[in-house]
């Protein structure tokens, strides 16, 4: 059937475009995401398996923190504040040793729990968690329905569960941790589907080349590295298996 739109090649031709954009973006996206996790996963384990490492992050005559172990605990928050409220201002190299940093220091407070939890429960939830992230990303990717409104509510209520979370690290309620686990693991899975649409998005106006677009791929690995983390750790609360 003849169309006799003038207008029909071009919305078409930048449709794809488009999508060929997006996808661009979002593979540099997860390849940084996964780099990100593989620094963290090494420092982890050289932590973990090294006791002249650990005892720099716990005191193992009264078995809490250092003080450099408060500073690997917090400084996330730090390196996260930084990236947000800096970005503008920030450089490319600034941004990409910033996320490195960050991932180092998630290494650092994940060799935590190789203390706590066994050795096959981390690996049974690092899984089960990789395969809601996945599932998550692709209908984040793949919807047509506008997640706007959506995630801004969850980064609301994401934002009182995090900060009830710092009281709470202080003031040791077992039941409330347990409790603030399930929120994070619904906050999580809502907000891994937000993100990959507003992601993509993004990645379907970058402009390629430039210092700001490389940024932009820090940035959004940053985001879902972040979540990944999150979920993860918070699965591992709900159902990971404790020595």
């Amino acid at each position: 059937m003849e169309n006799n739109n003038p207008d029909y090649v071009y919305e078409n031709v930048i449709q794809i475009n488009d999508a060929d954009s997006s996808r661009k973006y979002i593979a540099k996206v997860f390849t940084w995401m996964f780099v990100a996790l593989g620094i963290s996963a090494f420092v982890a384990f050289e932590f973990a398996t090294n006791i002249s490492l650990l005892r720099l992050i716990i005191d193992p005559t009264r078995g809490g923190f250092t003080g450099l172990g408060y500073i690997a605990v917090f400084s996330p928050l730090a390196f996260s504040l930084v990236m947000n409220f800096g970005f503008n201002r920030l450089s490319y190299g600034a941004v990409l040793t910033l996320f490195i940093a960050y991932a180092v220091a998630i290494g650092i407070s994940l060799s935590i729990i190789g203390l706590i939890y066994t050795a096959s429960s981390i690996f049974t939830v690092f899984l089960s968690s990789a395969a809601i992230f996945g599932i998550m990303a692709i209908a984040g990717y793949t919807t047509s329905m506008d997640l706007t409104k959506f995630g801004s509510i969850l980064i609301m209520i994401f934002l009182g569960a995090f900060v009830v979370s710092l009281i709470n690290f202080f003031m040791g309620s077992a039941q409330l941790s347990y409790l603030l686990s399930f929120v994070f693991v619904a906050l999580m899975i809502g907000l891994t589907a937000y993100y990959m649409q507003m992601l993509k998005r993004i990645g379907a106006g970058i402009e390629y080349g430039t210092a700001e677009s490389k940024k932009l791929v820090i940035i959004g690995a940053y985001v879902l590295y972040t979540t990944f983390i999150n979920l993860f750790m918070s699965m591992l609360r709900l159902f990971g298996s404790r020595r």
